[in-house]
């Protein structure tokens, strides 16, 4: 409740026939402050003129997305300046255990909508999104910016590494900073931050349930959205939904590259800001992933 008390007048004021019998908080996001009403109502206040920003834009996405894709996202109930609100969707998020924990048609239950979500999210036409002016996602790299992050890596990170790791993240820049893999592609619309903490599952019904958080989402190369999953779930499965979206396998080598880099850009922000929660957040990714200009056969 003192969590959450900062906010909770200026959810009484704005909904004030709203009886409140239980009041949550999620501290875990690293944009927004979450408040959740009675089990039932999410609160989203963003925590700076930047998310303030997304949150505007998050709001137009998902009514866009909305009507291309089967898998449930919210539904923005009311949009103020400062905060908008949406139902709670039920579910938990999904891990990769909970995926391994099933027989082969069990994990396909889970991986076919998953796929099928990116797939109809990436397709979904050009002139939509040209005329909504979908924003670029806070998600999307160019060579420039890779370059431009082995630099930082190279001189805020390196002297924290030791000598075998440092020749690993060097392996791993090679192909962009030697300019052997094109990082070129098809902008569309990505969702930006696909970890398993939005995408939500029926532990007991074995079934997604939904996809949540859209604010890093915008126009961007959709190997992000792979890399989230190869980096949370793993490449083995990443493989697997490839047969319900054949795309998967052209953007391959980009996903590798992102979900190499994952923990760097994480890290680079933790030692920046002196924020130990950045290096700790993500403990304990899928780690299968081969080397970029490895093939599936």
């Amino acid at each position: 409740m003192d969590a959450a008390s900062p906010h909770l007048a200026r959810i009484q004021a704005c909904f004030p026939d709203l009886p409140i019998s239980s009041v949550e908080t999620n501290a875990e996001g690293l944009v927004n402050d979450v408040v959740i009403i009675n089990g039932e109502w999410v609160f989203r206040f963003p925590r700076s003129e930047r998310a303030r920003t997304s949150l505007a834009a998050e709001a137009s996405i998902l009514d866009l997305v909305r009507r291309h894709v089967t898998l449930r996202v919210p539904v923005i109930d009311r949009r103020e300046d400062d905060f908008l609100v949406h139902r709670l969707l039920p579910g938990v998020p999904l891990s990769q255990e909970q995926i391994l924990d099933q027989s082969v048609s069990g994990q396909d239950a889970l991986l076919e909508p998953l796929a099928v979500f990116l797939r109809q999210l990436h397709a979904i036409p050009q002139g939509e999104l040209a005329r909504l002016d979908i924003p670029v996602s806070d998600a999307q790299r160019s060579r420039s910016d890779w370059v431009g992050l082995y630099q930082a890596v190279e001189r805020e990170l390196f002297p924290l590494m030791m000598a075998h790791v440092r020749d690993r993240v060097k392996r791993h820049f090679e192909p962009v900073l030697e300019d052997r893999m094109p990082v070129s592609h098809r902008p569309a619309l990505v969702h930006g931050d696909l970890g398993p903490y939005h995408i939500l599952c029926d532990r007991v019904a074995r079934r997604l349930t939904g996809v949540i958080d859209f604010g890093t989402a915008g126009m961007g190369d959709p190997a992000v959205d792979f890399a989230c999953v190869m980096y949370f779930v793993g490449e083995s499965l990443l493989r697997r939904m490839a047969g319900f979206y054949p795309g998967i396998r052209e953007a391959l080598d980009r996903a590798r590259f992102w979900a190499g880099t994952l923990e760097l850009q994480w890290a680079l922000a933790g030692v920046r800001s002196k924020d130990l929660s950045w290096l700790l957040c993500h403990v304990g990714g899928a780690r299968d992933a081969m080397p970029v200009g490895s093939g599936w056969g």
